[in-house]
């Protein structure tokens, strides 16, 4: 219930009573098990993150492009379906709880950590390490500006997002060679 009615509205607009009444319990209910919204919202959010985790780290099939392409719609079709939560964890989740900016780490974490097991990378140097970190944010703004402006298709956005991936990924393989411009 909590998770739909994050999805349809921003955090700041649900209130209270608009909980407890789609929930059909009283407010004394609530205060029992939630000190405020936010709690609630790190809560709902826990779940809608732990089945996206769930779907990222499934191992899809194909070349490492098709899989970073499947990942990158897997993410996308979850931060459409949950626009007004994904929009409120990724633009201000620490400011409406410690446990909400918790998991933005979590994620990050959880899918550094799929990429570099299936590419097979247990040791990358420094630069590749923060490559792959660097490229979760690069997925989680352009996602957030598409789903407020959606200038392309979702294709071409997931499309666009893997080749990030692989652009990044080559940018640093050839710094790390010594090949670069500067």
């Amino acid at each position: 219930m909590a998770i739909e009615l994050y999805s349809t509205r921003p955090y700041e607009r649900v209130s209270v009573d608009d909980i407890t009444e789609a929930a059909d319990v009283s407010r004394a209910l609530f205060y029992r098990y939630f000190e405020n919204p936010a709690q609630l919202f790190a809560a709902a959010s826990r779940v809608a993150i732990d089945g996206l985790v769930e779907r990222l780290t499934a191992l899809p099939e194909g070349s490492a492009f098709e899989q970073a392409r499947q990942n990158v719609g897997e993410f996308i079709d979850f931060a459409v379906q949950h626009k007004s939560a994904v929009t409120a964890l990724f633009r201000n989740s620490s400011a409406i709880s410690p446990e909400a900016g918790d998991l933005l780490g979590e994620v990050r974490t959880a899918v550094v950590s799929h990429i570099k097991t299936r590419a097979g990378l247990n040791d990358v140097d420094p630069l590749t390490e923060l490559t792959l970190w660097c490229w979760m944010p690069v997925i989680e703004e352009a996602t957030l500006q598409w789903l407020h402006q959606p200038t392309v298709s979702r294709d071409t956005l997931v499309d666009w997002l893997a080749g990030q991936f692989f652009g990044m990924l080559g940018a640093t393989q050839q710094f790390n060679s010594g090949d670069n411009p500067a």
